[in-house]
């Protein structure tokens, strides 16, 4: 890959990158990071990625940079403190916001689960993309999307989360 098609790279897929980790982080300044960090990446390989599979390797590069950083952040949580912070989110907290609603169900999702329905649902990805991006098998990636989607029904049903 040329520096021209490292720089087009850039500025095609930096902001599709930059929504998907952000959607999955929630925090602005990690997901910036994290897409620096993957762009880092695909520098140190430019001479070895092809400028037509530039995408799949940035989405995929970003995907375990995310996850790399989340099993270093957990590692270095206290327990208790996680343990406290997700009792306290409240099954009587009252919403008037669909958008609320779902976040909240999102957030409460495995990484996993979350991350392919990111990939499928808002970023529109085939089965076969997020295969690619996630390293799961394309059954596992169905079993897991299937799993949260009913997570997700679950939760966003049940009338106290609504009202």
């Amino acid at each position: 890959m040329t520096t021209a098609e490292y720089n087009k790279c850039v500025d095609l897929y930096s902001d599709g990158l930059y929504r998907f980790l952000l959607k999955n982080v929630k925090d602005k300044d990690k997901a910036k990071d994290l897409v620096q960090d993957t762009y880092a990446k695909l520098w140190t390989k430019v001479e070895e990625v092809s400028f037509e599979k530039a995408k799949s390797y940035i989405f995929t590069a970003g995907y375990h940079t995310m996850i790399d950083q989340m099993r270093r952040e957990k590692r270095h949580q206290d327990y208790k403190s996680e343990e406290l912070a997700t009792s306290d989110r409240g099954t009587n907290r009252q919403y008037n916001d669909l958008q609320e609603i779902l976040q909240d169900a999102l957030d409460r999702l495995p990484p996993v689960q979350k991350s392919v329905i990111m990939l499928r649902d808002y970023e529109g990805y085939s089965y076969e993309d997020i295969e690619k991006i996630t390293g799961l098998n394309e059954s596992q990636v169905k079993v897991y999307i299937y799993r949260g989607r009913i997570a997700l029904k679950d939760y966003i049903v049940k009338l106290e989360n609504v009202m």
